[in-house]
């Protein structure tokens, strides 16, 4: 290896070799400091070993030059599949932006297995297992696509094995209602207030009620239509009195032509109406006292307090809009609201009650 003083002050590593058969090879290793001297040795070892194959070194550098970084790759995917054929393309997004940008400008070639595995454990350890499985899948999901970028190489994220995922059955319990109940009304944005109390009393996805919209609620009728499900089926669900009064109060509220039932703030957010509630839950959670619950786990509190009342699986898949395809949730198809609207009634009531009840306790 040689270093170089360039005009301008500039200190460059090369490596020369005379090959058999042939003429001189001088191979640009990098610039100081960018690059180290270590590393330019440990490189210059690399560039020497290639050459003594055969390997054509330059040649190979200018195709890793041009090819494809994960940032272009992610992109394709997005646009050519994600956002046509992904309801929750924008959870990827998310992702991506959280848990992959400092592979941004890598090669394709560049990421391997190893390093794919060491990410995933490293996820596994600092987010959580669930979050880890789901970066794993998106990698792969990704590199799927890599070959109509004209990467032929081997998808890195494949054959790595997934962590166990503990099922989950955390809900709020009685106990803690009271608490939780006086956090929600504590909140100083109305919004996200409305929010977690409608989360709450609809048993409904996040997202979905994200982007709840006015002309899929008919107060009258108590029903909200979901045009865009998870199971990529509409479904329509039950408003019980609570959440018709919060509604109809935001509706009272709202600008005349409103779109949205749950706006983001102006010049916040990616999406116009309601994105990331996550710091508020956090706060509202700190006020509470409470530990370890997700916003998820209150679509989870409805279906048990309906669970505790005597409601039947079917009619408490009916009432979360699960999707009607397996045999113990077959009838969903066939059951009208009039079941499903006591069932939701009765459980709410009965979350209502315990809070009061617990909360008197307390005092």
């Amino acid at each position: 290896m040689r270093a170089e003083l360039r005009e301008g002050g500039t200190i460059t590593y090369y490596v020369f070799k005379r090959l058999a058969g042939g003429g001189p090879r001088r191979i640009k290793i990098g610039d100081f400091p960018a690059v180290t001297i270590d590393a330019a040795r440990t490189e210059a070892l690399d560039v020497l070993s290639e050459l003594s194959q055969g390997r054509d070194v330059a040649r190979d550098r200018r195709q890793r030059r041009q090819e494809s970084t994960l940032a272009d790759l992610f992109t394709h995917w997005l646009d050519s599949h994600a956002r046509l054929h992904k309801r929750t393309w924008q959870e990827d997004q998310r992702q991506y932006d959280k848990l992959l940008s400092g592979w941004h400008n890598r090669r394709l070639s560049s990421i391997t297995r190893n390093d794919v595995r060491t990410l995933h454990a490293r996820i596994g350890s600092n987010h959580g297992h669930y979050a880890a499985n789901r970066l794993l899948a998106l990698l792969r999901a990704v590199f799927n696509k890599s070959a109509d970028l004209g990467y032929d190489g081997p998808n890195p994220a494949r054959g790595i094995k997934k962590f166990r995922e503990e099922s989950r059955d955390r809900f709020l319990q009685p106990g803690e209602l009271p608490a939780f109940m006086a956090a929600v009304k504590a909140e100083s944005n109305d919004t996200l207030r409305d929010f977690f109390q409608v989360l709450l009393y609809t048993g409904a996805r996040r997202s979905n009620v994200q982007a709840m919209q006015w002309a899929d609620v008919n107060l009258d009728a108590a029903t909200w239509r979901i045009p865009n499900t998870k199971s990529g089926e509409p479904v329509t669900i039950h408003l019980p009195t609570p959440a018709i009064v919060i509604l109809a109060g935001r509706k009272a509220a709202a600008d005349e032509g409103a779109e949205w039932v749950f706006p983001t703030q102006k010049d916040k957010g990616k999406t116009p109406h309601l994105s990331e509630p996550k710091e508020a839950w956090k706060r509202l959670l700190k006020r509470a006292g409470i530990k370890d619950l997700r916003l998820h786990d209150l679509r989870r509190t409805l279906g048990s307090y309906q669970a505790a009342a005597g409601a039947s699986l079917a009619i408490i898949g009916k009432s979360l809009g699960h999707k009607a395809g397996s045999p113990a949730t077959a009838v969903y198809a066939r059951m009208n609201l009039d079941p499903v609207r006591a069932s939701v009634d009765v459980a709410i009531a009965a979350m209502l009650t315990a809070a009061e009840k617990e909360g008197k306790a307390s005092v």
